[in-house]
């Protein structure tokens, strides 16, 4: 499977919403990066990874996260991770990623 990211800015709320429809793996992963630090360059503000439709992610596509968050901590702005997927929560729960990014809405289905 392959990864379509949908990037829009909210004027209302002043943040990205970043929508990764697909898989985020070593074949995706730097791809998705490039396109959140894209966006972030060109206007600084909160990141919102919209996961409904995020279907896989692993350790390449987890790195890219973590590799976004370490710019944001350089700033006030948060990055912000919504809707994910169980079993892509209980990723974030085992490797204890959950006490880094702030995750909002599992099981609001």
């Amino acid at each position: 499977m392959s990864l379509n990211t949908k990037v829009d800015f909210n004027n209302d709320n002043n943040q990205w919403i970043i929508k990764p429809i697909g898989e985020i793996d070593i074949y995706t992963s730097s791809v998705f990066k490039e396109e959140i630090v894209s966006a972030f360059e060109e206007r600084k503000a909160d990141l919102v990874i919209e996961g409904e439709h995020l279907e896989y992610i692993d350790s390449t596509g987890l790195g890219a996260l973590i590799s976004v968050l370490k710019m944001l901590q350089e700033t006030e702005f948060k990055i912000y991770i919504d809707n994910i997927k169980p079993n892509i929560r209980k990723l974030f729960d085992i490797t204890e990623l959950d006490k880094l990014f702030v995750i909002r809405g599992e099981g609001d289905e």
